[in-house]
């Protein structure tokens, strides 16, 4: 029982570190759907921005998603699930994996209710987005 109290405390921990991580303005600096990278200027036309557990994207200044996510770091790899609540997609539940690393953040999420993505790629017709953002500085 000491060992399952001691694990949960540690995964809350990482939690709380990589949540603390993530927050802020963050810009797309690469990007690929079902194994095709993104145009250039949709990269510099997106922001990602996360407050609490709470993150909210826009392209072209346009909102794509709003959602509710939570994290579990121990997973390999790492684990991240939204509740969209804004967006095309309000209503839907997508799952994702992510890799934060200080100031660069890779995504990889899979079309709304389908299964987590296994990998930090993409391959034609899966239906997974892969993102990398780099955090804005002031």
């Amino acid at each position: 029982m000491f060992a399952v109290l001691t694990a949960r405390a540690q995964d809350n921990e990482a939690a709380k570190k990589d949540l603390a991580g993530l927050q802020g303005s963050w810009t797309m600096i690469a990007g690929e759907r079902d194994g095709r990278p993104f145009p250039t200027e949709f990269l510099s036309n997106s922001e990602r921005v996360v407050k609490g557990d709470e993150t909210t994207v826009t392209v072209n200044g346009q909102l794509f998603m709003k959602a509710k996510f939570s994290l579990e770091p121990s997973r390999n790899p790492k684990a991240i699930d939204y509740a969209i609540n804004g967006g095309p997609s309000a209503g839907l539940t997508m799952y994702g994996i992510y890799e934060l690393d200080g100031d660069k953040l890779k995504f990889c999420l899979s079309t709304p209710g389908k299964e987590r993505p296994a990998a930090l790629a993409t391959r034609p017709d899966d239906g997974q987005t892969m993102t990398v953002w780099k955090r804005e500085t002031k």
